[in-house]
């Protein structure tokens, strides 16, 4: 089995993706940690307490939601929920032990099966499973084969992304307010940014990302285009038109239009403009190309990369000199 195949089949082993799932909560919390720790450092000695509640406040909304995200979603969008670790361990047992007792299994690829049960498999033991296509079905039943999402169900998975997205921002946007109530008298001025950052990340970074990669997707479906290749450029294609590039135009159209009136005491102009920083949460991008295209190791990676959206959006980021 070819090295790439076999380091594709490892990350995407069920196992190895629930064992990351479970941990997410804890990444979080050591990430956050970490940006707190330094926030407030770099804070003036007097003005720390203040610093670590608001922004202690606002990193716990965001980790929390994040964490929180994946099965929100799936209940709001009917998306079923990653199995847990027991219950692929669970089903491992059952396939192994159904395949053992109904076919001639050798010693070598029998510790292998054995193992599959509860513990991920190594990389030289991956390939040794996928080596031989007279045991092709039990291998493709422990580590399923990716299966690139249908155009019956693409705007399904879109959703869910989308919904995803939203949730780590709007966390973030409640913990900031919260936190900025808790230690600012004039704590309503700071509403406005965290809102036209909020709409900014969700836009540009998530929801219209996921959009052009689901019309280029649908438009790819149309045209009976199969190559993994061609549908990934493809997808890559639509992000780039419709969120890198529409997305901040229509988050910043949104804020002077929207925001500003309703709740901002002045209308100035406030044109937030893409930085390098941006450019690497499109990072989330790659994930929705990955998951789109049926390989799911990547998907215990999101509420990682949508947290970071998240507290931008708290701390209300705005990366032009007049505030609006």
């Amino acid at each position: 089995m070819p090295r790439i195949s076999a380091i594709g089949k490892y990350l995407d082993q069920p196992l190895l993706t629930a064992k990351i799932n479970k941990n997410v909560p804890y990444m979080l919390t050591l990430g956050a940690a970490a940006i707190f720790t330094d926030t407030v450092k770099k804070s003036p000695k007097d003005e720390r307490r203040k610093s670590a509640l608001k922004i202690g406040t606002t990193l716990a909304a965001t980790a929390i939601s994040a964490a929180m995200a994946p099965k929100i979603a799936s209940y709001v969008t009917g998306r079923s929920v990653s199995k847990t670790l027991s219950q692929i361990k669970k089903s491992n047992t059952e396939i192994v032990d159904e395949y053992v007792k109904n076919n001639n299994v050798g010693e070598q690829l029998q510790k292998i099966l054995q193992k599959a049960k509860t513990k991920v498999l190594s990389l030289k033991e991956i390939n040794k499973l996928f080596s031989n296509p007279e045991h092709s079905e039990v291998a493709n039943k422990l580590i399923p084969p990716p299966v690139s999402v249908g155009s019956k169900d693409i705007f399904k998975e879109i959703g869910w992304l989308s919904v995803y997205g939203a949730i780590p921002v709007a966390g973030g946007i409640a913990g900031g307010v919260i936190g900025d109530k808790l230690t600012e008298k004039k704590w309503k001025d700071n509403v406005p940014n965290k809102l036209k950052e909020g709409i900014y990340q969700y836009l540009a970074n998530i929801f219209l990302c996921n959009i052009g990669a689901g019309v280029a997707l649908g438009v790819l479906e149309k045209m009976n285009i199969k190559s993994k290749s061609a549908r990934c450029l493809g997808m890559l294609g639509g992000i780039l038109l419709t969120g890198v590039i529409g997305g901040s135009i229509i988050a910043n159209y949104i804020g002077k239009k929207i925001i500003n009136p309703l709740v901002s005491k002045d209308n100035k102009p406030d044109t937030r403009t893409p930085e390098l920083l941006d450019l690497s949460l499109h990072t989330d991008d790659i994930a929705t190309i990955s998951l789109l295209s049926g390989l799911k190791w990547i998907e215990p990676s999101l509420p990682l990369l949508y947290s970071i959206s998240g507290y931008r959006a708290g701390i209300g980021y705005r990366n032009n000199k007049e505030k609006g």
